[in-house]
């Protein structure tokens, strides 16, 4: 921790228009139990906000809360095309999210308080990008300690927390990365609410962590922190999208059942429409699930997956025993697999999907242990290829869980194998379903994952035979057997009957094994002989020109 204090009259303040008050407090007593059910609160209206200084120490000329920011404007923003279940640029280019979940606090980024390292964080990010990184996953505020609130007291906005966030946004426009930002740490908040400055016991706007998505009042603050935010950074095309809430539980709105929709209805908009008015377009948007509530809460699966103001879903994939806490390689993958199709099917507008964390969080957080690094590159490259293969937006955003609190060298070499494999497929023009159940398999027994529509594909096979054993802290632990060589003809159906390339590529290492040709029947599906050494493979199927005599 450290040993910096913040006065609670130092900082930017926000004021808001008549119609958006940035005061009051949602003070009536409630009940937490599980079951409380209240009335919905009314729906606040919207309004612009505007910023103003509010602080007795005089501020450096760039930490004025100025909208926009002029050398902030040059990186393209990030879209969905329609009918697409990918991102494209501003310029139309194809772009597919690779990275991870960093914060502020942590090692590769700690640098940028109070400018400590700031071109030790830009070799780090100049690293990820040279590493196929794309994007980083970020809150606004990590609050495991008491010194990175974003605003302390509610409505003042911390100066070092603000120019730790310019700073950040300078480096990331200069380096070409991109960050998808959700306003608030809520695991933290939730379980350290003592201290937030939120919690009306300190001067803040809500009297229970229990009614953080349903208090009028706090609902206020959270728009003035997104004003804020996209007043000062939002003309960047930095923010890759905005996940309005992290990790959305009903506990956090008292169990009413249409909590989610009512501040996705209030909020989405409210920020749409103030980008819009001070850029004329808005970033995307998003809210995040802890992916286990959907089977105990199935209700929440429509404003999380379906709703209309947002424009792509995302789930956190913390499934019980096989990816918080695997004793393997392989069954973590397959959870990814059928998690990743399970997600899709909520989906009706194509709107793309991605898994914005996983990871052995109950290895790391309950037990107190970090896998051993070589079984944890293996997890973390299987989950990659499981989740883009079966139709999500790039390979997943993994949380660490490692001390330290960072991804391993072999972790970047995976997402610099895949971000090699990427432009192997026409992203932008590719409306894929899932077919993980459909694929058929005849020879060696493989886990086949894969997506399709009707002239491209991605598939990966996964051999399921564990090698030896490792032990980890009395704990035993199989990575996949590399050995042999595994022969097999798949047929993939859907395919429009014509001639086609696929190209073989080796996961590990990141490079193209060979091409093959091969043919769709129609009727009879797509057939590809495979023949392969290892643990597993990649395949990038697309049309080949037509030729004279050949159909198209």
């Amino acid at each position: 921790m450290e040993g910096v204090r913040h006065r609670a009259a130092e900082g930017i303040q926000i004021a808001a228009e008549p119609g958006v008050a940035a005061t009051g407090n949602c003070s009536r007593r409630v009940n937490s139990g599980p079951n409380s059910i209240h009335r919905r609160p009314r729906r606040t209206s919207r309004g612009t906000l505007t910023a103003c200084l509010r602080s007795p120490l005089p501020l450096p000329a760039s930490l004025e809360a100025a909208p926009g920011t002029p050398d902030l404007t040059k990186l393209p923003w990030i879209e969905r095309p329609a009918g697409v279940p990918y991102f494209v640029t501003s310029q139309g280019e194809p772009w597919t999210p690779i990275g991870q979940n960093d914060a502020i606090t942590w090692p590769e980024l700690e640098g940028l308080f109070r400018q400590r390292d700031l071109p030790g964080v830009e070799r780090h990010l100049l690293h990820l990008r040279d590493t196929g990184v794309t994007c980083l996953r970020l809150m606004l505020e990590y609050v495991q300690g008491n010194h990175r609130f974003l605003e302390r007291p509610a409505g003042r906005f911390v100066p070092a927390m603000v120019q730790l966030w310019d700073e950040l946004f300078r480096l990331c426009e200069r380096v070409g990365m991109r960050i998808l930002l959700t306003p608030f740490d809520t695991f933290f908040t939730w379980v350290r609410w003592q201290h937030h400055p939120y919690n009306i016991s300190n001067g803040g706007p809500c009297s229970s962590r229990t009614r953080l998505l349903v208090c009028p009042a706090t609902r206020n603050f959270i728009k003035a922190r997104l004003a804020f935010a996209t007043r000062r950074w939002g003309s960047s095309g930095v923010i890759f999208a905005w996940d309005l809430w992290n990790e959305m539980h009903p506990a956090q709105a008292e169990n009413q059942q249409d909590a989610f929709a009512e501040f996705i209805d209030d909020v989405g908009p409210f920020l749409r429409d103030l980008e819009t008015e001070l850029y004329g377009r808005a970033h995307l948007q998003c809210v995040s699930v802890f992916g286990p509530e959907l089977l105990s809460s199935p209700a929440i699966a429509d404003p999380i997956f379906r709703h209309p103001r947002l424009d792509f879903a995302s789930s956190h994939f913390y499934e019980t025993g096989t990816i918080d806490h695997p004793a393997d390689t392989v069954a973590p993958a397959v959870s990814v697999g059928r998690l990743t199709r399970d997600a899709l099917s909520h989906i009706i507008d194509q709107r793309p999907f991605l898994d914005s964390e996983h990871g052995p969080i109950h290895s790391f957080k309950d037990r107190h242990s970090t896998l051993p690094e070589a079984f944890d590159d293996e997890y973390f490259r299987h989950i990659q290829w499981a989740h883009l293969a079966s139709g999500g937006a790039g390979g997943g955003m993994r949380w660490p869980n490692r001390s330290p609190h960072v991804l391993t060298p072999g972790m970047r070499a995976a997402q610099a194998a895949l971000s090699r494999f990427l432009p192997l497929l026409d992203w932008p023009r590719f409306q894929r379903r899932n077919l993980n159940e459909e694929i058929s398999i005849s020879g060696a027994p493989v886990h086949a994952f894969g997506c399709a529509d009707l002239r491209q594909a991605i598939i990966w096979l996964l051999r399921p035979t564990l090698g030896a054993a490792v032990t980890n802290r009395g704990r035993t632990l199989r990575q996949v057997d590399q050995s042999g060589e595994a022969a097999l003809t798949l047929t993939v159906p859907g395919l429009t009957p014509g001639f086609y390339e696929v190209v073989l590529w080796d996961t590990r290492v990141g490079r193209e094994l060979k091409r093959v040709p091969a043919q769709a029947v129609a009727g009879a599906g797509l057939e590809i002989p495979v023949r392969f050494d290892g643990a597993d493979l990649a395949l990038a199927v697309r049309p080949v020109e037509c030729h004279e005599g050949e159909p198209g």
